[in-house]
């Protein structure tokens, strides 16, 4: 368990907390693209900031503080003209930068305008997601992670809202998979990893610390003796990457780990609330948007808000959980999950947690944060940052395998092994 100074030292990500300065060294989703129209400024809140986003006369996306520096308008109600945002209430104008640019309610002659220089924060859009950097200094690189280098058609993106601080992410938990995400009717299954998980629900877990955070191993063993092994990656700050579920239809294609993998990215809208940024990428081409689409459907409101919530219990089918699944919240992953974290309240009090063997990564993962947030207070680059290391991910792997009895474990993706689907 962790003190609650512990605690607050890891949720906390308002301007000014050590890990809201630690969270701000790294590039961070602010939208989808696809959210972001031409004609309409857009509100956005990010870790406890709030900020408009919008797209400037050459469509590149620009972000900055929502409040007018004048009189405090909300400039998301702004006309979008050529030179920048243009605030309703008395005219003035804002680049992407944040610097204004006209004041028609001062005399021609003011220069008042060029000392006016509003909080904007660069912005650039990569595999579908419009990023925004907002810590101080010159903006690092883009992350080299795949999906973000390749064609924004190789990924499909969205997003899910979660009544939740952002670390009550699970994903890096290996043993809940054999129970939250259980189903009982094999025809509603993916794949074999879901008869995998009944058969062994105590997984060995192994760690290791990458360049870019933490691999994760948890390691069942089958009835005949062959374990299968399933990894999932921690990336710094506040990503996970692993295998997840099918990126193209499998009636029309074996699903196959090489074929790509799912990432989730949780970004803070506040310390209580968070966006959970869901990534599909295909590492061989354009990625069969339809079924992605299809899946997905009828999970979220047309604002990207789920239908399951807290206040209809999540729709909690007590008859289903007899014959279909383990939870009873239908077959999305991503509202078993979300009932999960959500229903531990706006800000888990970690003082209050006991941990076992099968929690190991998480122990692990925060301790990397940690020692993240102590870098950046004794003022080093924490991981990924680090400019001594050429690519952080070149070594990125998600991998689910059957290994026969007497292999190694770790590190079994470099020699060949049978890949399972998810």
């Amino acid at each position: 368990m962790l003190t609650q100074a512990q605690n607050k030292l890891l949720t906390e990500t308002t301007p000014g907390t050590a890990g809201g300065d630690f969270m701000r060294r790294y590039w961070q989703p602010v939208a989808l693209s696809a959210e972001l129209d031409l004609d309409t400024p857009m509100p956005v809140r990010v870790m406890s900031e709030n900020l408009v986003l919008f797209r400037d006369a050459d469509g590149k996306p620009a972000l900055i503080e929502r409040r007018c520096p004048h009189r405090g308008m909300d400039l998301s109600y702004g006309r979008l003209e050529p030179g920048g945002l243009r605030c309703l209430y008395h005219g003035w104008v804002f680049s992407k930068t944040g610097q204004c640019l006209e004041q028609p309610n001062e005399p021609a002659s003011s220069t008042f305008k060029d000392r006016i220089k509003h909080k904007g924060y660069p912005c650039t859009e990569a595999g579908g997601l419009v990023l925004a950097y907002m810590g101080p200094g010159e903006a690092p690189p883009i992350p080299a992670i795949p999906f973000l280098l390749a064609d924004a058609a190789n990924s499909s993106v969205t997003k899910r809202y979660h009544e939740c601080n952002f670390v009550q992410a699970n994903d890096i938990d290996p043993s809940h998979l054999s129970f939250l995400h259980l189903l009982f009717d094999s025809k509603l299954a993916n794949g074999p990893s879901n008869q995998y998980n009944i058969q062994d629900s105590s997984p060995e877990t192994m760690c290791e610390e990458t360049p870019f955070g933490l691999r994760a191993y948890s390691v069942r063993t089958l009835k005949d003796g062959e374990k299968y092994v399933r990894l999932t990656n921690f990336i710094m700050p506040n990503m996970q990457a692993f295998v997840g579920a099918p990126i193209f239809n499998p009636r029309v294609r074996r699903p196959n780990d090489e074929d790509g993998y799912s990432l989730h990215w949780h970004v803070p809208i506040d310390d209580e609330h968070h966006w959970k940024y869901v990534i599909h990428y295909s590492a061989v081409g354009p990625i069969d948007h339809e079924y992605q689409d299809a899946i997905q459907a009828n999970e979220v409101d047309d604002q990207l808000r789920p239908v399951r919530t807290a206040e209809n219990r999540y729709l909690q089918d007590r008859q289903e959980m007899k014959t279909r699944t383990y939870s009873g919240v239908g077959t999305s992953f991503q509202d078993q999950d979300r009932m999960a974290v959500e229903s531990q309240g706006p800000i888990y009090d970690r003082s209050f947690e006991h941990l076992g063997v099968a929690d190991k990564p998480m122990i692990e993962q925060r301790k990397i944060i940690f020692q993240g947030i102590q870098d950046v207070q004794e003022g080093r680059d924490p991981l990924i940052l680090r400019k001594d290391v050429a690519n952080p991910f070149d070594e990125l792997i998600t991998r689910s395998a059957i290994i026969a009895p007497g292999v190694p474990v770790q590190g079994f993706w470099r020699s060949g092994v049978e890949l399972v689907t998810p």
